[in-house]
């Protein structure tokens, strides 16, 4: 079990990847972000996207799905979130991508009121096939602290 104790500040983990399927961008824009340029290739060539592209909400999901399996296969400690300091869409994520999925720590603090729990902050960068930076985050994750340690 990964506790807060055992999270240093600069570590650096890749968390996975995840191809980007047509279906699944035209499936999530139907439910949930029913813009043209999200549901159709000739509705996104006339948009400065040029075809199809994924939402940006969809692209939160899909990497929110690479990290939970990497948190889960990792055994942490993990208590939930409270939520995104910063959230940035840079390029435009089309079917066919594979997206990759990297954070760093950047600030851990334990609780002032709760003993057992601390926090930290991730910086998170997703790159697609290329490189290319196409969307990034940071994040607060609240963890509990080892037992014998609170």
């Amino acid at each position: 079990m990964i506790y807060f104790e055992d999270l240093e500040v600069g570590a650096e983990s890749y968390f996975g990847s995840y191809a980007v399927t047509r279906e699944e961008v035209v499936d999530f824009a139907r439910k949930y972000d029913p813009q043209p340029f999200h549901l159709s290739d000739e509705a996104a060539a006339k948009t400065h996207f040029g075809r199809l592209s994924a939402s940006g909400w969809h692209t939160c999901a899909m990497v929110m799905a690479v990290i939970a399996r990497k948190v889960v296969d990792e055994e942490q400690a993990g208590l939930g979130s409270p939520g995104i300091d910063e959230l940035r869409w840079l390029k435009p994520v089309y079917p066919g991508d594979t997206l990759h999925v990297r954070g760093e720590i950047v600030e851990k603090t334990p609780s002032g009121s709760k003993p057992e729990i601390g926090s930290f902050r991730t910086r998170t960068t997703v790159t697609n096939q290329d490189d290319v930076p196409v969307m990034t985050m940071v994040s607060i994750v609240l963890i509990r602290r080892r037992p014998d340690e609170a």
